[in-house]
């Protein structure tokens, strides 16, 4: 079973990642973890923090001469900024610095300090930053690395920010969309709709607002097969949206055709079977976004999933003092006005993590050749 945690605060010495069940025999390849890394810190609209951090990652057990072992994998994330922020966030010792008492709206602040009891909101806010998600990029990418022996393929691109949308029907081939955002600050593989983005991101900041939007993440070589019908929890759309809404402000996903749904009669929203004796069954159209019943059907899995706004404004929203009651602006911290191309890394990790949960659920291996067999079995019998 693939499961990890990860621990560590914004402003704390480091991130962590423990990963548990990965198999034996997979070469872990730390520049990839380091590439992945550095594509969460991209983009026009990214804060002065990503100015200070050049996210790298140390390889602390689990492996061996490059290769996994079976045991937890140990990913750490050393802070830079931990050297401006060593008395304020010291892990023992007096309380130093000023508290942080005006929650933000939309923020973990206020929900947090009640229900921890606690009198200062960096309490809360170190751990609720979106500063984590670096955590699971690394995570994301041993998992990308677990599903290339496999032939399955996990990248994201942004489709729209504050309104501005890409093509809604591009010409592109999936396959080709990692190589098409890679070439682009924003991760949009639309030049135009890019250039537009920009814009409103540009405004944005001039007036201390922050925007959301949309990324999709696509799938390609998955079998079908894996999730299951049998029980709410197993559904493989079940955990693809969970593990997407886990990303700080992301509030809706949907998969393939989604919200689009409301609008088409069954006639129109469904993809049609067909089999041919060189191909198997295939399909025509994908408005199922690659999931049926729960299960991959073997066609590309699409998702997509909107970010709203980032709730800390550098022209701050009407708050209330937590020690005095008393009505403030709320806090302002170093920040983003949008993160909506970050957001998309991190859910193409999240994507990747539950497809490896969900392949070695359903091949187990405690090795990689182990597992090879089982998926090459597999293929066999259900291309037949």
């Amino acid at each position: 079973m693939f499961r990890f945690l990860t621990a560590g605060e914004s402003h704390g010495p480091c991130l962590t990642a423990v990963i548990e069940g990965l198999p034996a025999g997979l070469s872990v390849d730390t520049e990839q973890i380091n590439k992945n890394l550095a594509r969460r810190q991209q983009g026009f609209g990214r804060g002065g923090r990503m100015k200070i951090e050049q996210d790298r990652v140390e390889i602390m057990s689990g492996t061996r001469f490059g290769q996994s072992l079976g045991s937890p994998l140990t990913l750490v994330i050393r802070n830079r900024d931990w050297e401006n922020w060593r008395e304020r966030m010291s892990p023992a010792g007096e309380p130093s610095g000023p508290a942080v008492t005006s929650p933000r709206p939309g923020h973990a602040d206020l929900t947090g300090v009640l229900k921890y009891q606690r009198q200062d909101v960096r309490d809360i806010l170190e751990r609720a930053s979106a500063r984590e998600t670096a955590a699971r990029v690394a995570v994301g990418a041993v998992a990308k690395q677990l599903l290339a022996t496999v032939g399955i393929g996990v990248t994201a691109h942004v489709v729209n920010i504050g309104g501005i949308a890409i093509t809604p029907h591009p010409a592109y081939q999936y396959r080709d969309v990692g190589r098409m955002a890679a070439t682009s600050e924003l991760g949009c593989i639309e030049a135009a709709a890019e250039q537009k983005m920009k814009e409103i991101i540009q405004a944005a900041s001039d007036q201390g607002d922050t925007l959301g939007g949309i990324f999709e993440v696509v799938a390609t070589g998955a079998m079908p097969g894996l999730g299951s019908h049998v029980q709410w929890d197993r559904r493989l759309d079940t955990r693809l949206g969970g593990a997407l809404l886990s990303i700080p402000a992301v509030k809706g996903v949907e998969v393939g055709e989604g919200f689009n749904y409301a609008a088409l009669p069954g006639s129109r929203a469904h993809d049609e079977i067909f089999y041919d004796p060189q191909q198997g069954y295939y399909r025509e159209t994908n408005r199922a976004g690659g999931i049926e019943g729960g299960m991959s059907n073997g066609g590309h899995i699409i998702i997509k999933a909107v970010m709203k706004p980032i709730p800390t404004l550098m022209s701050p929203l009407a708050s209330v003092d937590i020690i005095t009651k008393q009505v403030s602006r709320a806090n302002t911290e170093r920040s983003d006005v949008c993160a909506v191309s970050a957001a998309a890394v991190v859910g193409e990790a999240m994507t990747a993590i539950v497809l490896a949960e969900a392949l070695l659920e359903k091949f187990g291996g405690d090795s990689v050749d182990d597992l090879l067999a089982a998926v090459d079995n597999y293929r066999r019998r259900v291309d037949s």
